[in-house]
């Protein structure tokens, strides 16, 4: 009898010991953002026109099988508003459709049974253990879910879910993270606003700033990235829209070198490189600690500056200490 529990107290050590090491092997992590085509309308006498862009952000972590061990989603829906004598409407606040929560309102006017967040979450674990191929698999008739994403509790479009998940995807690179770790999204977006004249037209343009993060038990940053996107809508003195809704919109990180900072800014690094230093600066950090990192000119704190992100940082910590 005691030689049998030995055994069985052996095998279960055995077990623990075998998955306490899957969960420890490092993960592949890729994050970024898939910008759906903007759009602009004219103001009228009745009505204000109004520019609108989503800026979806994915997070997923990718096994040595190339399967994706888990994901995070979130889309921030942004509209601004400009009226028919060329002022730009500021706003009070962004929240994405997650923060929205049960405010976004699809159960109580929509008729959905879940809410978005809810199917958001139900499409993540969806999305864990399967392959690229295999999510991709899981658009049909351009943007709803097949039988198996219904089912699962989300039946609200998910083709730009898919695309931002196959960009993450496709950068992930070899890090520390690992299976014990969550995977976050974050957003803030930041809003400046100028009326149009009889010389020059108004704006009201939205930066909207991402941090996609994998954190650990005690709620550090275990890798992190930054992105921005940015989208000035501009209209004339009478209200009319002169944003080019042809011209496709980059992130920041995605430009490169094309955004400039170096050839045009007299800046030592672009753009993407000053991010980066951010986003290392991140690792090991709390959210409450990453809010510590700007200084009041709204750039970074000293030791951030010397690591090489010299720019405003504003919207960066916004983004980042919400983990």
């Amino acid at each position: 009898m005691k030689k049998s529990i030995a055994i069985i107290l052996c095998m279960t050590l055995l077990l623990t010991a075998l998955l306490a090491g899957c969960g420890s092997k490092p993960l592949k992590f890729g994050a970024c953002v898939y910008v759906s085509a903007p759009s602009a309308t004219d103001a009228t006498v009745d009505k204000n026109g109004a520019g609108k862009v989503d800026v979806t952000v994915a997070a997923v972590t990718v096994d040595a099988n190339g399967k994706i061990v888990s994901c995070a989603l979130d889309t921030a829906s942004n509209s601004v508003e400009y009226t028919a004598d060329g002022k730009a409407v500021a706003k009070e606040g962004f929240k994405t459709k997650y923060e929205l929560g049960k405010d976004y309102n699809m159960v109580a006017y929509g008729g959905a049974t879940k809410e978005w967040f809810e199917q958001v979450d139900a499409f993540e674990a969806l999305v864990a253990g399967k392959t690229l191929d295999e999510v991709k698999a899981l658009v049909v008739n351009g943007d709803k879910g097949t039988d198996e994403v219904l089912k699962a509790g989300c039946t609200i479009t998910i083709s730009e879910f898919v695309a931002a998940i196959e960009k993450a995807y496709n950068n992930a690179t070899e890090s520390k993270v690992t299976a014990k770790d969550t995977l976050k999204v974050t957003v803030a977006t930041e809003q400046t606003v100028a009326d149009a004249t009889e010389e020059k037209d108004g704006s009201n343009k939205v930066a909207t700033y991402v941090f996609a993060a994998a954190v650990n038990a005690e709620g550090k940053v275990v890798a992190g990235k930054s992105d921005c996107v940015e989208v000035s809508f501009t209209f004339d003195a009478a209200g009319a829209s002169t944003f080019d809704a042809t011209k496709a919109v980059l992130s920041k990180r995605e430009q490169g070198t094309n955004y400039g900072m170096v050839a045009y800014g007299g800046s030592a690094k672009e753009w993407f490189e000053q991010a980066d230093a951010f986003d290392a600066a991140c690792v090991g950090k709390t959210g409450s600690e990453i809010a510590g990192l700007v200084a009041s000119d709204g750039k970074g704190v000293a030791d951030l500056q010397s690591a090489g992100c010299t720019i405003y940082v504003t919207g960066f910590v916004k983004a980042a200490s919400k983990i």
